[in-house]
């Protein structure tokens, strides 16, 4: 039983530029996730042969927030297109909106009645135009200790019971691992309890968000928990390399990665 790898373009061979980085995953035999899609060369990207496994899925509003949820799903309308395009499979949505850094544009502290249901009701919404073309949405969960500050629901445990609540094969979680060790850990039984859910995976290790086998993450204990569970999907690196930025140390990178899901 083998998954699909995928490696995030916007986080290694930084040193080239983005078309290129695309053509060098992809020449390894890895699909392409990519972030922000806006401004880039979309016909060039779908030109190099790549599969693009993801994508942001918006670029304004809070799936949690009454006041301008509604912004995620016009954001996301109008990314459908390059989604298309480039016949990505899943669009990124998160619990809040991201500002420089990652970190929330409206920071809270603490979670309300009211952002779980305007979470639920915004990805019900998002469901209804994902199964319109053809697209998934994918809820990821986010760390608040260190990397996402002030983000609400973004729990590992709290993403998937809003997925879980949608119930829409057009709604799956994103689920990023490194950023679940930081915030939860118990990884092996998360991605047990998680799997029917699981649109996409995501990897790096911890600390330093670097490949697998540079940190406390045991990958290829969950690589045999998933296999286990019967997961097939992608299973996608976002992370930079330990080694830097440069060519060799993205090849590098990417073989340490293939290797723990071997």
């Amino acid at each position: 039983m083998s998954f699909r790898l995928a490696v995030c373009a916007e986080m290694v061979y930084g040193e080239l530029p983005l078309i290129d980085r695309v053509r060098r995953i992809h020449d390894h035999g890895f699909e392409v996730e990519l972030w922000d899609t806006r401004g880039r060369n979309i016909p060039a990207l779908a030109a190099t042969g790549a599969r693009f496994s993801s994508m942001s899925g918006y670029f304004g509003g809070s799936l949690t927030d009454s006041a301008n949820a509604h912004e995620v799903i016009a954001s996301a309308e109008k990314l459908i297109p390059t989604a298309l395009e480039l016949g990505v499979e899943r669009m990124v949505v998160h619990p809040a909106e991201l500002g420089e850094g990652g970190h929330a544009v409206r920071p809270v502290q603490r979670s309300s009645g009211d952002m779980w249901l305007t979470g639920l009701r915004t990805l019900e919404g998002l469901a209804k135009l994902g199964e319109k073309h053809g697209i998934t949405f994918a809820l990821e969960n986010l760390n608040t200790i260190l990397d996402h500050p002030g983000i609400p629901l973004a729990r590992a445990k709290d993403t998937l019971a809003l997925v879980q609540a949608v119930n829409h094969p057009n709604v799956k979680m994103m689920l990023d691992l490194y950023h679940a060790q930081i915030g939860e850990g118990n990884l092996i039984e998360l991605v047990r309890t998680a799997q029917p859910f699981i649109g996409e995976i995501q990897v790096a290790d911890v600390p330093g968000r670097f490949e697998p086998g540079t940190g406390e993450i045991n990958y290829p204990g969950i690589a045999k928990a998933l296999r286990d569970a019967g997961y097939t999907g992608v299973i996608g690196l976002e992370a930079g390399a330990i080694g830097g930025q440069g060519v060799e140390a993205g090849d590098t990178a990417l073989a340490a990665f293939r290797a723990a899901f071997s």
